[in-house]
């Protein structure tokens, strides 16, 4: 895809926009943000756990960021819209609002929506191929 088509086309706009979301949460990750923390307490870990875990997410957070702009597989984009959706949910499991679920709708949305615009896969190697 070339540079102009990622801001005049569906698909270069919601690459743009899962890898904002990605690579941004990311960061967040790999800085250990700690409102974060009560995220894995809420559903039984501790926070010296989430401590460990969150730079592991972090760094596969960013590299599914750089999937979706450079190379979007349809089996990342699978990985990006499911843990989207978990993630969103965990602020509601962790005592937020539902309405921070609802905010987050995009993080999980986009990444299904560029799956859709590539098309369902037909054949098993079709996850793995763009």
């Amino acid at each position: 895809m070339k540079i102009k088509e990622f801001f005049t086309t569906g698909e270069g706009l919601l690459r743009l926009g899962v890898f904002g979301s990605f690579f941004g949460h990311g960061i967040f990750a790999l800085q250990v943000k700690q409102s974060w923390l009560p995220y894995f307490t809420a559903v039984g870990l501790s926070e010296s756990v989430g401590t460990v875990l969150l730079p592991l997410i972090g760094i596969m957070d960013i590299v599914v960021a750089l999937i979706a702009l450079l190379y979007p597989l349809r089996i990342v984009l699978v990985w990006a819209a499911a843990w989207g959706f978990w993630t969103a949910l965990m602020r509601p499991i962790a005592g937020e609002p539902i309405w921070d679920f609802v905010e987050r709708s995009a993080n999980w949305a986009a990444p299904l929506a560029l799956l859709a615009l590539q098309g369902w896969p037909k054949k098993a190697k079709d996850w793995i191929m763009k």
